[in-house]
């Protein structure tokens, strides 16, 4: 999973990653920016170093591997040099699957990132781009994440993964994002009220809070990867959007990518 910011994964993806590391799966979070920018009274490199240690506290709870790029938080432009880092990393990783942001999203590095990552879709398996990794044999599956925006096209819900059972543990991820969930996005947003001083009501917090309700065309999803009843008990979802760039998997490779997708 590819994100703009040493958060953006988590929030988007943190229980999809918790139920592949749970099954054994190797899950790697990068984040393309630093992060330096994205407090009210914290900044630059001391913000760096925080957010830093943030990302590897919640990989640490996923149990996952998590990197963060050092360039500026709100300066991601979709250079060359951008592009072959990812190449890459993508590489590197031997990835089957890469999910990142959709390029329509409100945040101009969320956009750069998604773009980045299309960019380097089918460079991967280029032997003559970034030659000095070896490229894939095999283009991954290249996914996004879930937004809200509608133009010019609505986010469309390809894959859907109950998330119920690790609810708790994405959780746990994003309450030691603690610059962001605690001071830097209630202030941002304008949020009003008290911020919980203690670590389980502060858990408790945030699951209210950010995740109050479940998209329809998501619990739609489910049922076909779940099948009805599994659906309908489902409190707490993901879901992506399958991107045109890299391989086009079928419903059964999907299953085959996505374990954790059976119906009862």
């Amino acid at each position: 999973m590819i994100g703009a910011h040493p958060d953006d994964c988590d929030i988007r993806s943190g229980g999809t990653a918790a139920l592949f590391a749970q099954a054994g799966h190797k899950v790697k979070f990068i984040s393309v920016t630093n992060g330096d920018a994205g407090h009210m009274e914290q900044g630059g490199g001391a913000l760096a170093k925080r957010r830093s240690a943030e990302a590897a506290e919640a990989a640490r709870r996923l149990g996952i591997t998590y990197e963060v790029m050092d360039i500026h938080d709100g300066e991601l432009m979709p250079t060359l040099e951008v592009r072959l880092d990812l190449i890459r990393k993508i590489r590197g990783w031997n990835a089957d699957v890469v999910i990142s942001h959709r390029p329509v999203d409100y945040h101009p590095d969320h956009r750069y990132a998604g773009i980045l990552v299309q960019d380097a879709a089918f460079m991967v398996m280029v032997p003559n781009i970034a030659a000095d990794v070896p490229p894939l044999t095999k283009n991954p599956v290249f996914l996004y994440f879930q937004d809200r925006f509608t133009k010019p096209s609505p986010f469309q819900p390809d894959v859907c993964v109950d998330i119920t059972k690790v609810i708790d543990k994405k959780i746990d991820a994003l309450d030691a994002h603690e610059s962001q969930f605690y001071e830097w996005l209630p202030w941002v947003t304008g949020y009003k009220g008290e911020i919980p001083k203690g670590r389980q009501e502060r858990k408790n917090w945030i699951k209210s809070t950010r995740f109050p309700s479940m998209d329809s065309t998501v619990r739609a999803g489910l049922i076909k990867w779940y099948g009805a009843r599994q659906a309908e008990a489902a409190q707490y979802a993901e879901a992506f959007e399958l991107c045109e760039y890299g391989t086009q998997p079928s419903e059964e490779e999907i299953r085959g990518l996505f374990p954790m997708l059976k119906k009862e």
